[in-house]
């Protein structure tokens, strides 16, 4: 009678497919080795490092749910602008920008202070990472305010709009993000319907030009350069965590504030703010009011909306913006409108249309 002896071996291999090895003996003798492949090619990094469908669909409606929210916040704060600069005739644009600092300031503090939210605790060197992003966003200030003065805001909704070109690159130079076709035709229908819009408007003045392209690489370093610290951040917070939004919006809003004092004092409205405020109503204060808690919607939002997007979509979904903030505009101020802007406006809808696509394909690949 012959007796047979088997043994099984597991062995993990370069390829990564487990092997049963059954060597028999029989006899005294080898016969052989029989392998028989139970995985086969299945890389190790494969499957520790894919995404699952799940993850990816978290992060799919975390990037929906912050554009909605920017993108609801971002038009509530230009209408509640646009009401309290109009409706109560207020000129003092940089005093009520900084009111607005203020508010968010007071109002995160109290919820921290009421144990709601829990801020990062201030540092030197957290605020010597935090504060190029605050002079970059004052520098975009100061810019937008001398192109305006010597542009008309069709001409330079058609110049801002090319930011979004310098910021894809950037995307795609610093943090090699390459962007699908559709988002380069969405670009061109951005700036083809802010030309329709402008067309009317069209008029050249050299120092109007240079401000606004200066304005440009001012927005571009902002989203960029912010988007770079939300990434490193962590490195220098005392608790060694990412900041969260709360403390975001806290620390940018702070660290705004004496910059744009500064920019106050510079045109001059510090002195007239005063008075204006002395002889404004009861309705223009609650109103101003109503714009800090909307300021701090929007800083919230738009500092989620950027660390769970990139750049790119950050800055083509602010330029997409404008189109319903230009229909609201027709609605609740009763602005003239031709065919001319509703061609812009149409345009910039199929834009939206595009871009949508465009990110939709891109997060089922």
């Amino acid at each position: 009678m012959q007796h047979v002896r088997e043994r099984n071996i597991h062995v993990t291999v370069s390829n990564a497919a487990v092997y049963r090895m059954s060597k028999v003996k029989q006899d005294g003798m080898e016969a052989g080795l029989l392998r028989r492949p139970l995985v086969e090619d299945v890389k190790v990094e494969e499957l520790t490092h894919t995404p699952s469908a799940m993850s990816r669909a978290r992060k799919a409606s975390r990037g929906a749910a912050s554009g909605i929210a920017y993108v609801s916040t971002s038009i509530a704060m230009v209408l509640t602008n646009k009401y309290v600069l109009s409706a109560f005739g207020f000129k003092s644009t940089n005093c009520l920008l900084l009111y607005q600092t203020f508010c968010c300031v007071v109002i995160v503090r109290a919820l921290d202070f009421c144990g709601a939210i829990k801020l990062e605790p201030l540092s030197f060197k957290l605020i010597k990472v935090w504060a190029p992003v605050n002079f970059i966003f004052v520098g975009m200030i100061w810019t937008s305010f001398f192109s305006l003065k010597l542009l008309g805001v069709a001409m330079m909704t058609v110049l801002k709009n090319t930011t979004n070109i310098l910021v894809v690159f950037g995307d795609i130079y610093w943090f090699n993000r390459k962007q699908p076709f559709l988002v380069w035709i969405a670009l061109i229908l951005i700036i083809l319907s802010a030309v329709c819009g402008a067309i009317t408007d069209m008029s050249f003045d050299a120092a109007g030009y240079s401000w606004q392209i200066l304005n440009c690489f001012f927005t571009a370093a902002y989203s960029l350069y912010l988007r770079s610290v939300m990434n490193t951040v962590s490195s220098v917070t005392k608790s060694g965590r990412p900041l969260d939004q709360f403390s975001m919006a806290y620390i940018n809003n702070l660290l705004s504030m004496p910059l744009i004092a500064v920019v106050a004092i510079a045109f001059g409205e510090v002195p007239e703010v005063l008075t204006e405020i002395e002889a404004s109503s009861t309705t223009f204060k609650v109103a101003a009011t109503l714009s800090g808690i909307v300021s701090l919607g929007i800083s919230f939002s738009s500092l989620w909306f950027l660390s769970e997007t990139s750049p790119t979509t950050y800055s083509i979904t602010g330029s997409l913006n404008k189109i319903p903030t230009a229909i609201a505009g027709l609605v609740f101020f009763n602005v003239p409108t031709t065919m001319l802007n509703i061609l812009s406006i149409s345009v910039g809808l199929l834009a939206g249309v595009v871009f949508t696509l465009a990110k939709l394909m891109e997060s089922k690949h």
